[in-house]
């Protein structure tokens, strides 16, 4: 039985420990860059995204659309690099909020489709980041590092 634990869970462990930075840094790559596009785009049309926003209810869609846009592309732009993740990825998981209640819920009909949609997968992704932090391959990282000398980053999640 020790075999087994030390094979199939201490080994593993092992190995991952060597890996802890990669999960925030790819995660951050992926929303970054779709966000700082879909942010970049919407800025550039919108008087039509306005006029979406009208169409799904959002209240007050010649302040919000700007707002949402450039929150996307800024936030996109941050997580990118990594600077002020925590604090970035809760206004990002409101977006995904909105956009499902006003856009997508609609077509919500089982929890699978629900479970299905782009947003929702955002909004996770999201919200781990919002929990562990950007990693140590982040600009939060070195910021912390050289602020906080005498306490290591990664009590950040940095």
């Amino acid at each position: 039985m020790n075999a087994f634990v030390t094979v199939f869970y201490d080994w593993p462990r092992l190995v991952v420990d060597h890996l802890k930075w990669l999960p925030p840094l790819a995660i951050r790559i992926v929303v970054g860059w779709v966000f700082l596009w879909t942010g970049w785009q919407k800025l550039h049309f919108l008087p039509r995204m306005i006029e979406n926003f009208r169409e799904w209810g959002i209240p007050a869609p010649e302040i919000l659309t700007p707002f949402a846009s450039g929150m996307e592309f800024v936030g996109g732009v941050l997580l990118l690099v990594g600077l002020l993740t925590r604090i970035v990825s809760i206004p990002m998981m409101i977006i995904m909020l909105v956009a499902l209640a006003s856009a997508k819920w609609g077509d919500v009909d089982s929890l699978q489709t629900l479970l299905g949609f782009e947003e929702i997968s955002y909004f996770v992704m999201f919200g781990y980041l919002a929990v562990a932090g950007p990693g140590p391959v982040s600009l939060d990282h070195l910021i912390l590092r050289a602020m906080r000398p005498a306490r290591p980053a990664s009590d950040y999640g940095a």
